[in-house]
This record gives C-alpha cells, structure tokens and sequence, in this order.
C-alpha cells in the first residue's frame, strides 16, 4: 500500500535522511529558484547582487581581485561588469595606487537597487527558511560561515567554470 506522501513523487520518510548532498541540494535549489526571482531584471541576477554588494561595500578593489572572491570566471566577470556599468549600476575607476587596476565602484543608482534586491532577498530568505526560528537560524548563519571558511580553505575555487568541468570530468 504506498502512502499519499509516496503516491505524490515525494521520497518515502527516511529514503535520504541524513545524507549531506541530497540536503544540500534541496535547500540550493529553492534558495536559487527563489533568488532568481528576487534578483529578477538585475543585470547577472544574483552574481550581479554579489558584485553590486561588493562594490557598495568598497570591497571590490580590482576587477580581477573581485572575479577571484567570487569565483567567477575573468571573461564572464568582465561580461558581467559592462552589463552592470551599462545599467548605470557601477562604474570603473582608476585605482589611486595603482593606475593598471580598475576599482569596481557602485553609483547613488546602484546603491539603491541594491537597498531594494536587498529587501526582496530578505523575503526569498524567509520563504526558503520559514520554519526555523531566529535562533535556528542564526546557527545555520554561522555554521554555513564556518563551512564555507574551511571548505574554501581546503579547496578554493578561484573560477566555477573550471569546478563544473573538474566535476563533469570525474564521471
């Protein structure tokens, strides 16, 4: 006899209890369907938030700096900021000590957006973490933070492009 849980598609109670990447995956994959819907017309969609949160934070010293941090690609990156420029979001200006190097600096217009994709992300945060209490979710933050410190310790992904095609080249 299967249960309505079952006859829905829905794995049987236990199926995947436990293990790390099918959890994992689920909670990405509502947290990029739903960020993808809040960073919906910002040129890159949520790699443009991470760039345009970088430049408002003046952390975005280099162009090549920042691709680096991020983990995405120089080529896409330089993509990503001329959308982003053409969008009157950032601009690139000359680096005071160092005249080679581009700053990535966010406008008056790009801080605004940003307060607003900010707000909408808050919402996208709530939905996808709607049954934890602030507590709970305060341990997931620093958890998560510590994760990503020692994962990125170990294993730092300079370029996603090259991790995709490192993965596909494992199976």
């Amino acid at each position: 006899m299967t249960t309505a849980t079952e006859a829905a598609g829905a794995p049987a109670p236990g199926a995947l209890d436990g293990d790390v990447g099918f959890m994992l995956g689920v909670v990405f994959r509502s947290y990029l369907k739903a960020a993808d819907a809040a960073t919906a017309g910002l040129p890159g969609g949520h790699r443009g938030r991470h760039v345009l949160s970088a430049a408002v934070q003046n952390e975005a010293h280099s162009q090549s700096a920042l691709a680096q941090r991020l983990g995405i690609d120089k080529t896409v990156m330089t993509y990503l900021l001329d959308d982003l420029v053409g969008a009157g979001l950032v601009e690139r200006q000359p680096d005071p000590a160092d005249r080679r190097n581009r700053r990535i600096v966010a406008t008056a217009h790009g801080r605004e957006t940003l307060a607003e994709v900010d707000r909408r992300m808050l919402l996208t945060e709530d939905h996808v973490l709607g049954c934890l209490d602030d507590d709970e979710r305060a341990a997931l933050r620093g958890l998560l933070g510590r994760l990503a410190t020692h994962v990125n310790h170990i294993d730092p992904v300079a370029d996603t492009c090259a991790l995709v095609e490192d993965i596909g080249n494992r199976g």
